[in-house]
């Protein structure tokens, strides 16, 4: 049943991610459709053993992804980007953080230790999709002259440990520890 249970994940992302280009959407659209319609809020067709396995695949992914993005950067190009690739690593996260912290107590009737977690969430990017595009636009030869996809990727890549590292402080005030 474990081993159905990876074939028809596998199976339904590729339909799904197949069926959304054809649409004209993201595949990535379709991949999250396909991850949602099998699982236990859906038709609940998994074998439990994998849903107990889902944070560790979760995990292994997210390290190919940004080990991938790792071995796509190159050192001496972000050195000759510099101040920029740095300020991409903080500026944009520290931003979206104090944007919900104003305007979430306004809107949502929350206190601001509750907003900076929110925050944190919201500003989270998604390597999932930024490095495969990313790379992508290397390949192409898509902005390299300037490293740009070399910046968002590194951006991309310590803007999360930065959020990472907010939200377990944000976590743990909001706690009152």
């Amino acid at each position: 049943m474990f081993l159905m249970s990876i074939a028809l994940v596998f199976f339904t992302g590729f339909l799904f991610s197949w069926i959304a280009k054809i649409l004209r959407l993201p595949p990535l659209l379709g991949m999250i459709a396909a991850g949602i319609l099998p699982g236990p809020y859906a038709l609940n067709l998994l074998d439990g053993s994998l849903l107990a396995l889902s944070s560790d695949l979760r995990q292994i992914a997210l390290i190919v992804i940004v080990l991938r993005a790792g071995l796509a950067l190159n050192v001496s190009d972000l050195k000759k980007i510099g101040r920029p690739a740095a300020l991409m690593c903080f500026l944009p996260a520290c931003f979206e953080i104090e944007a919900i912290v104003v305007f979430a107590p306004m809107f949502l009737n929350i206190n601001y230790i509750e907003a900076a977690v929110t925050g944190t969430v919201l500003a989270a990017v998604s390597p999932a999709v930024i490095v495969p595009r990313m790379i992508m636009m290397q390949e192409n030869g898509l902005g390299t002259q300037k490293g740009i996809p070399q910046m968002i990727m590194a951006g991309a890549s310590v803007d999360d440990v930065f959020v990472i590292v907010m939200f377990t402080a944000f976590s743990s005030i909001a706690a009152g520890e």
